[in-house]
């Protein structure tokens, strides 16, 4: 007599699955099973650590100093060197929006877990004297203080954008390991 065997759905994606047993995982996405279909608080010992936890002052410390170097080098140490490039108004704003990105997307990418809020965090405190900065030494193209604001909060939304793409970069897909 042949021996049916029964298939599951995985409860996560959705895939047939030929065994839903406790501590098995799917195949297609690599969740592993519950003893129920109630989701469980506590995850995965080695996904555990890519959760946000909370808000971390150490990290939030070290995206500041990298977001602050990244900017003043560019906005201020490159006009230095480099008098062609005089970032004044709007044009340092503009310059001011990727240079935020890429400092959240490096701090996403070194730091253990997940740290999406504190790069923001810290662009915000740098993009405030970076706007005034800018907004006091304008001369020919001149902008709003408003559009300031505006550019600012963009910077900030960019570094939020970055330090995610670094944190997922740092992360990568989901293993599944093949069996067979």
């Amino acid at each position: 007599m042949a021996e049916s065997i029964s298939t599951h759905a995985c409860p996560s994606c959705g895939a047939p699955s030929s065994s839903a047993a406790p501590g098995q995982r799917c195949g297609s996405c690599g969740a592993a099973f519950a003893d129920s279909t109630r989701p469980s608080k506590v995850e995965d010992p080695e996904r555990a650590g890519h959760q946000q936890e909370g808000f971390s002052i150490a990290w939030c410390g070290i995206s500041l100093l990298v977001v602050g170097i990244l900017t003043a080098a560019v906005v201020i140490g490159l006009p230095m060197v480099v008098p062609l490039f005089d970032f004044e108004g709007s044009a340092g704003m503009m310059l001011s929006i990727p240079v935020w990105f890429v400092s959240g997307l490096l701090v996403g990418l070194i730091s253990p877990g997940r740290t999406v809020a504190e790069p923001a965090v810290a662009t915000f405190l740098v993009a405030i004297p970076t706007a005034f900065l800018l907004f006091s030494g304008q001369t020919v193209k001149a902008m709003p203080a408003f559009m300031y604001v505006l550019m600012s909060a963009l910077g900030i939304l960019f570094s939020l954008i970055g330090s995610y793409v670094g944190d997922r970069i740092q992360v990568g897909p989901n293993a599944v390991p093949t069996n067979g």
